[in-house]
């Protein structure tokens, strides 16, 4: 109960973020505020990536916003870049310190309240199903399940077979959302609305999957 609870929220903090961005949006317009940007340089980008790279190894940060601040501040092209390059990070990240530490230190990153959603997905035994893991790397999950894989068998290769292909595939999706609303595009919110449509049928396709070690 406590952890749909703190989901609320995250999403309500995401909900608010957007709205808020809007309101900038509208008071100060896209043009100036990527000016600003611009004066940053290379550390605009990089502070994005640093964010989003935190909320992935810190999963109780909201990091869906991230990804919807970086198409609207960089466009499409540059704001995917980088979000996917922060996603290979840290994902890639998640995974070694699973793998390599174990489940004590996962615990002090995830949280004892989010570690029964680890241990869920590491008894799914998605090593033994790619299209599975793939499956779970593509949810909003993401986060937890690169956590989860790394406490498996799973062998790296895999891993980042599986973790490159949901990139590119779930990746584009909050990307054009930010970059739709920011540049008032109807191609990219409509693009962003049934890549939303394809990852929430990913979803409840993947969470409906019995749980091979119950088998």
């Amino acid at each position: 109960m406590k952890n749909k609870w703190i989901n609320l929220l995250r999403w309500v903090l995401i909900g608010v973020l957007i709205v808020l961005a809007i309101g900038l949006l509208n008071q100060v317009g896209i043009e100036r505020i990527r000016q600003q940007v611009d004066q940053f340089g290379v550390w605009a980008p990089a502070i994005v990536f640093a964010l989003r790279f935190t909320s992935i190894i810190l999963p109780v940060l909201p990091g869906t916003a991230y990804a919807i601040l970086a198409g609207g501040l960089f466009g499409f092209a540059e704001g995917l870049l980088i979000v996917a390059l922060a996603d290979l990070a840290s994902c890639t990240f998640n995974f070694y310190i699973a793998r390599r530490y174990g489940r004590s230190l996962v615990e002090r990153f995830v949280g004892q309240q989010f570690m029964e959603k680890v241990d869920r997905l590491a008894q799914r035994h998605l090593e033994r199903n790619f299209f599975l893991m793939t499956g779970f790397l593509m949810t909003g999950l993401f986060d937890f399940a690169a956590y989860g894989v790394g406490l498996t068998q799973v062998r790296w290769h895999s891993y980042l077979l599986a973790l490159v292909f949901s990139i590119l595939v779930a990746k584009p999706l909050w990307v054009a959302a930010g970059a739709g609303i920011f540049e008032d595009s109807q191609l990219l919110l409509g693009f962003a609305l049934l890549a939303a449509f394809g990852i929430g049928i990913v979803t409840a396709v993947v969470q409906r999957q019995p749980n091979s070690s119950n088998s």
